[in-house]
C-alpha cells in the first residue's frame, strides 16, 4: 500500500488531489494520506510595500487554513483516515525534503489553480528536486 502526500500550497486548496486521494483509498491502492500545509514567505513578496509583513501572515494563514479545511472536509466525507502538518519554505523544495524523508511514495499536487508555464515550471522543479513521483492534477 502506497502513502500519499498531498500538498496545500498557501490559499490554494488541494480539492482535486483530496478528491484523487479519496478515489485510491476506496479501490485500496493507498493506505495513508498525508496532507502538508506548505507556507511561503511572504515577506518576500511585493506586497510588502503596500501592508506590513504581519498583516500578511496573519492573511495567509487564514487563507491557508480555509483552503486546508477544504481539502480536509474532502478526505473526511469520504471517510479517509490522514495526518496533516505545517510546514514553511519554498514550496517545491519543501515538497521535496518532506517527501525524501520517507513521508510519502507519491506525491499528488492539485495544479488546476496554476496557469500552464507555471504548471510545467513547478513540475520541473519537483522532478529535479526530488525522487518519489509527483502526480500532477489539473
Amino acid at each position: 500500500m502506497l502513502k500519499l502526500l498531498i500538498p496545500v500550497l498557501g490559499a490554494r486548496a488541494a480539492t482535486n488531489a483530496a478528491r484523487h486521494g479519496a478515489f485510491l483509498f476506496a479501490e485500496r491502492c493507498v493506505s495513508e494520506v498525508e496532507i502538508i500545509e506548505v507556507l511561503d514567505d511572504v515577506v518576500r513578496d511585493r506586497a510588502v510595500a503596500f501592508h506590513s509583513p504581519a498583516t500578511l501572515h496573519r492573511r495567509e494563514k487564514q487563507e491557508a487554513l480555509d483552503a486546508l479545511m477544504q481539502t480536509r472536509a474532502i478526505l473526511d466525507d469520504a471517510g479517509v483516515p490522514y495526518t496533516w502538518k505545517r510546514v514553511f519554505g519554498p514550496p517545491e523544495r519543501t515538497i521535496a525534503q518532506y517527501a525524501a524523508k520517507g513521508h510519502a511514495d507519491i506525491v499528488v499536487l492539485d495544479a488546476s489553480h496554476l496557469g500552464f508555464f507555471h504548471r510545467w515550471t513547478v513540475l520541473a522543479r519537483l522532478w529535479r528536486l526530488t525522487s518519489t513521483p509527483v502526480t500532477m492534477l489539473h
